[in-house]
């Protein structure tokens, strides 16, 4: 990682970050919960049942046409075990991010669209589950899949925010130069998006799979931590989503597939094509997920 901190913008990224919303004090305690191995549905119901409005969230997913149950499930201790602890924790991390950075949207940032970033984070974010549950990962397991994907580009949101105009003459320039954004954020600016993105991992406490994903999305190579399936997974997704065209974050000329990725993942043109159909399914789906 570059030295953020003698970077020339440094101060106000940094200030921009610690003036981003923070996460609910209700979702912070079910990160931390989960994150325990001894965790029971017992635990999560009682901080949940704290937060009304997380708990709603959560009483409606159960029932929403996104799970199709055909009876109503009003208990919340029975959503929690009938959803899976992984689910709820995904729920309530993404949302709340998602909440807390809305306001983006209407910013009209000379860089990146916010409507078409977050159209590329929501195909990343599917994509990244369909491959998981391709390639038989247990299906209880793949929202965090979802949620590393959805959230893996958070460090563009300051960059997009502090730069402004010197960070849309790098989008202009990574597509008239040939280059994947990341480099050519790095050669421009002295610095990209996992490095900032590790700032906000350090604020908002983002440790595990969804952490390491932000910061490592684009050096898989120098990844030794724990949670490889999910950063080659999102990573393998990211490419895809570029390719497809399904939104926009900056890269037009999106760096081609890492062959550790490729021979790990085992990805060739009908492992995307076959992804493709199940991603375009599932990604009305999740913004039912999202905009619970």
């Amino acid at each position: 990682m570059h030295d953020t901190e003698a970077h020339p913008w440094a101060a106000a990224i940094t200030e921009y970050i610690k003036n981003m919303p923070s996460l609910p004090t209700s979702v912070t305690k079910v990160l931390e919960i989960c994150n325990n191995i001894k965790t029971s549905p017992a635990d999560l119901n009682y901080v949940i049942s704290l937060d009304p409005v997380l708990m709603g969230r959560i009483l409606k997913l159960i029932n929403s046409a996104y799970y199709g149950f055909n009876q109503q499930i009003t208990s919340l201790v029975r959503a929690i075990i009938m959803l899976g602890i992984n689910t709820v924790k995904n729920l309530a991390l993404s949302t709340a991010i998602m909440a807390s950075l809305s306001i983006q949207k209407s910013r009209g940032f000379q860089g990146l669209d916010m409507e078409g970033f977050w159209q590329h984070s929501l195909c990343v974010g599917v994509a990244a589950k369909s491959f998981a549950i391709k390639r038989g990962i247990e299906f209880k397991l793949t929202e965090e899949y979802f949620t590393a994907g959805l959230l893996h580009d958070l460090g563009k949101i300051p960059l997009n925010a502090v730069l402004d105009r010197d960070y849309m003459n790098t989008v202009s320039a990574a597509d008239r130069d040939g280059l994947p954004l990341f480099q050519a954020e790095t050669r421009d600016l002295k610095i990209n998006h996992n490095d900032v993105g590790a700032l906000i991992v350090k604020a908002w406490r983002l440790e595990g799979p969804v952490g390491d994903v932000i910061i490592h999305h684009h050096r898989c190579n120098e990844y030794a931590g724990p949670y490889k399936d999910i950063l080659y997974s999102v990573a393998a997704a990211n490419y895809f989503a570029c390719f497809e065209e399904i939104g926009f974050a900056g890269d037009r000329r999106p760096e081609k597939l890492n062959p550790l990725i490729r021979n790990y993942l085992g990805p060739d043109r009908d492992f995307f094509e076959e992804a493709a159909k199940m991603v375009h399914m599932e990604i009305e789906k999740a913004r039912v997920f999202l905009k619970l």
